[in-house]
């Protein structure tokens, strides 16, 4: 199994390890619902290092991320970061993931799973005046998610960080060292994504910790689980593949239809003008815990399957997301969850199930 930089601050701190994506990983510290409570309630950094950094540059590099993509990258401005996906010709999601415009180049962060895969399929795509370069054994990534967050970051930033609005991001020094810092996050919360190199990403994890006001705590992957789900925000291999499309899987507002060509295009069209399934997300009536696997009913009938489920800690109540058939799939309808053989009821209901993050403040 592959170690992030920060393994060695991992086993300092007595975390419970497990494998993800290749990786040796934080699952958590002191217990997933303490850490979602504190990055709902003050901040938690995350070591998010296993995820994959390519650098593109060259003449069409906006050109030919608008063509690999299925958002439209000629919006973005220097300094603006965008959600987007690549889908294959069959409009299957080969990855979700976020383009960051510098003023001379572009990065893109893939998902850890999928880095290989990515690359292949940019290599095969790209033109010959467009350079792309692998990052990511060179790149860590923590991230600070939480209301208190740009607090603790301004303490130790030569940046005044209240001046990144969401989704922008900037180059400065954190304690001295120097990164890219993002106001992205995967919580729901407002929050920073560092990146810096391998050692700098070490001195950076130890000087956001030695902060003792705000409470900051290291947090894990388990609780990073649980907060997105809250928001309904996919988690690839989980709830989206190359088996789903961006339509079904809720992300039309990514999906730019106005853009003259990109690969996918022609089978995106199609689906939306006769999508036959979607990604809903729903809360427990009755007491339990939905999980991957178990089928969605509606009058006895089976009409989709959970695709993430858990017991939310902060609406303490059973919740998940799904695909189910449509017209199936409007807010409000009573749908049955299978948990054990026991058929319990629940509701599908309006996304985000939490509504208190601190994301946009």
């Amino acid at each position: 199994m592959k170690q992030t930089p920060l393994y060695n601050k991992h086993i300092e701190l007595d975390a419970k390890l497990g494998d993800f994506a290749g990786f040796k990983m934080p699952i958590q510290y002191t217990g997933i619902i303490k850490e979602h409570e504190a990055v709902r309630n003050f901040a938690g950094l995350f070591d998010v290092s296993h995820m994959g950094e390519f650098i593109i540059s060259g003449e069409e590099g906006e050109a030919f991320l608008n063509f690999v993509t299925i958002n439209d990258v000629a919006t973005l401005k220097p300094w603006q970061a965008q959600y987007s996906a690549m889908c294959n010709e069959d409009g299957g999601l080969i990855d979700d993931v976020l383009i960051y415009r510098y003023p001379d180049h572009f990065m893109m962060v893939v998902n850890a799973g999928n880095k290989e895969k990515d690359l292949d399929w940019l290599m095969v795509h790209k033109p010959k005046n467009v350079d792309i370069l692998d990052m990511s054994e060179r790149t860590g990534l923590v991230a600070i998610q939480g209301p208190k967050s740009r607090d603790i970051l301004n303490r130790i930033a030569d940046i005044n960080l209240n001046n990144i609005d969401f989704y922008c991001f900037t180059v400065g020094n954190i304690n001295g060292i120097a990164a890219t810092i993002a106001r992205t996050g995967y919580t729901g919360e407002l929050g920073f994504e560092i990146y810096a190199d391998y050692n700098g990403i070490i001195k950076i994890w130890d000087a956001i910790l030695a902060i003792k006001e705000g409470g900051v705590v290291p947090v894990g992957l388990g609780c990073r689980d649980t907060l997105r789900m809250e928001m309904k925000y996919a988690l690839y291999g989980n709830d989206i593949d190359e088996k789903t499309n961006p339509i079904e899987a809720g992300l039309g507002w990514i999906t730019k239809f106005n853009k003259k060509s990109f690969i996918g295009k022609n089978a995106l069209v199609a689906t939306k003008a006769n999508p036959t399934r979607r990604l809903i997300c729903f809360e427990m009536i009755d007491r339990g815990i939905p999980r991957k696997g178990y089928p969605i009913k509606l009058d006895g009938n089976v009409i989709g399957e959970v695709t993430s489920g858990t017991q939310s800690p902060s609406l303490k109540q059973g919740i998940g997301l799904g695909f189910v058939k449509k017209p199936f799939d409007k807010i409000g309808t009573n749908i049955m969850v299978e948990i054990r053989g026991i058929n319990l009821k629940g509701i599908i209901v309006q996304a985000p199930l939490y509504k208190e993050g601190s994301a946009n403040i």
